[in-house]
């Protein structure tokens, strides 16, 4: 909306039956943004609705591809991985109405949109009308996300690992596989080869560490993104619990391995035991999680 003068509105393509992702602010607002693969174009248009006997000078019309990363941990930076910009008209006048299309093709998005704890990645179509006086720009901006997809090969190699405490305890626990798509099912069973120890309940947590920047200069972040307890009581000596997890419940993004130098995101099962005490016995297994299908 541009005063009495215009309606200025930022009009996508083909967003009818588009599929949409939600993501949510550091607000705690949920927004839902037009899902768009890595290498799929982008086009729309800029509609200019100006009001009877109206006119709008200006400096030219372009419109912006914005590739965003922002981090939030201490002090806030913003580094853009993809800028792009189309002149869509010259300096002039707008007397009437217009529709103005404009089209970005072949531009290869390969970060998608994230919303982690501190860090972020976005990509902003913004469009503009510049006026001689540069707080007086008609711009507007619109949120999309990138989701994509990949083919994992099959994972069939279980995971086997032990913890113990000399003549207290003794436990072996297995899991199916370590890579997993974001709707798989973590399929493991924990079992106890010696008990002299009062187990009070044992959970299954799935964290999500950020790691911000790289090497000696990195930092951690560690954020709980789901908990399940797998038992509650003391277990015996042979006994053996089941352990399934439906990853589709909770809000999992893929593995990040490197995100422009500026972070990752990887994940973590942390199985932990708690006894009568409240002392914690836990053991921690990185996951790779993956993006099947949208």
């Amino acid at each position: 909306m541009f005063g009495k003068k215009a309606e200025v509105v930022l009009e996508l393509d083909n967003l009818e039956g588009r599929k949409t992702a939600t993501f949510k602010e550091s607000s705690g607002k949920e927004v839902s943004l037009p899902v768009y693969t890595g290498n799929e174009d982008i086009s729309g248009r800029l509609v200019v609705n100006m009001k009877r006997g109206k006119k709008i000078e200006h400096q030219g019309i372009k419109v912006e591809l914005i590739g965003r990363i922002d981090i939030t941990y201490e002090r806030n930076q913003t580094s853009d991985f993809v800028s792009m910009s189309r002149e869509l008209e010259p300096p002039g006048t707008i007397n009437e109405s217009a529709t103005i299309p404009f089209s970005f093709n072949k531009v290869d998005k390969q970060f998608e949109t994230y919303q982690g704890r501190f860090c972020k990645v976005r990509y902003i179509i913004k469009t503009t009308i510049l006026r001689k006086n540069f707080s007086s720009n008609i711009v507007n901006e619109q949120e999309i996300s990138v989701l994509n997809t990949t083919n994992e090969a099959e994972d069939s190699t279980s995971i086997k690992m032990e913890v113990g405490i000399e003549e207290c305890l003794h436990i072996e626990f297995e899991y199916n596989k370590h890579k997993y798509h974001l709707k798989d099912c973590i399929l493991g069973k924990v079992n106890f080869l010696l008990v002299r120890i009062r187990i009070k309940y044992m959970e299954i947590a799935i964290i999500r560490r950020e790691t911000i920047g790289a090497g000696a200069q990195a930092t951690n972040e560690n954020e709980t993104v789901a908990k399940y307890e797998v038992m509650d009581g003391a277990p015996v000596r042979g006994e053996f619990i089941p352990i399934r997890v439906f990853l589709g419940a909770f809000d999992l993004t893929p593995t990040y391995y490197n995100v422009n130098n500026k972070f990752s995101v990887r994940h973590f099962l942390n199985l932990v035991l708690v006894d009568e005490e409240d002392r914690r016995y836990f053991k921690q297994q990185e996951i790779v999680l993956w993006r099947k299908d949208l």
